[in-house]
């Protein structure tokens, strides 16, 4: 893994310009009626502002990995998406399924119905079945909480079982069910984590105010749609 995507890299103060925030940020195509030209308008952007990675549903993955090969921005595909309601074994798939289609990171949504259910032997296990799977392929897992669903109590249970079971980020949110990433959850997730796991800032990013805000709270990366908005310094109207 190379020194700039080390998961837990306190970020640099180096990020007070747009420009330079560019390589802490996912850019993000998650809408179901994403189209092939879409997907590839969204890979060409990130290949021109240097994004950390671009971030697809799992039909995109091998077309993302083929249009960004040779230029330095990471393949990321998201499993059990956007509920988490789907059995661990299916997530696994999916997850050998990603790797297989040159992911590089993979985002998984958590099983938030055990969470909220303060279930951790149950968050422990989906996670950990699919960090091995993910990392059998090379590839880093990130797991998505969705924090306004659970309470601050539940938000540290599950983050410290992501860290348990050999997750590389903790995430806040999928953008799909309302809410969404918050200075108060990085902060929280951060502590919960301490300095060697990934923490990622997802959900209503849409300026550079607002990713600087996430990174000072302890943020390592910042999952965005209005991702070319920020490193311009402009602020988006919408999107995740």
């Amino acid at each position: 893994m190379s020194e700039d995507s080390t998961p837990g890299s306190a970020p640099s103060e180096t990020y007070h310009d747009p420009t330079s925030i560019a390589s802490v940020i996912d850019h993000t195509l998650l809408k179901p009626e994403a189209s092939r030209e879409d997907i590839i308008t969204v890979c060409e952007e990130a290949a021109k502002y240097r994004f950390a990675a671009v971030c697809v549903n799992p039909l995109w993955t091998a077309l993302v990995h083929s249009t960004l090969k040779g230029s330095g921005v990471k393949t990321c595909s998201v499993i059990g998406f956007p509920f988490g309601a789907t059995p661990t074994d299916v997530k696994v798939y999916e997850a050998r399924g990603a790797n297989l289609d040159g992911a590089d990171e993979i985002d998984m949504v958590i099983d938030i119905a055990a969470a909220r259910a303060n279930d951790r032997d149950a968050v422990l296990a989906d996670i950990a079945a699919v960090a091995d799977a993910v990392h059998a392929g090379g590839a880093i897992l990130k797991v998505i909480l969705e924090t306004h669903l659970l309470s601050d109590e539940q938000k540290r249970m599950v983050c410290e079982a992501a860290a348990e079971a050999g997750a590389d980020f903790v995430k806040t949110s999928t953008g799909f069910s309302g809410g969404g990433a918050t200075v108060e959850d990085i902060a929280l997730m951060r502590d919960a984590v301490g300095p060697h796991l990934g923490v990622k800032a997802s959900g209503g990013v849409r300026s550079i105010d607002d990713a600087r805000a996430m990174l000072r709270a302890g943020a390592t990366r910042i999952g965005a749609s209005s991702s070319v908005a920020i490193v311009k310094g402009e602020q988006a109207a919408g999107g995740y």
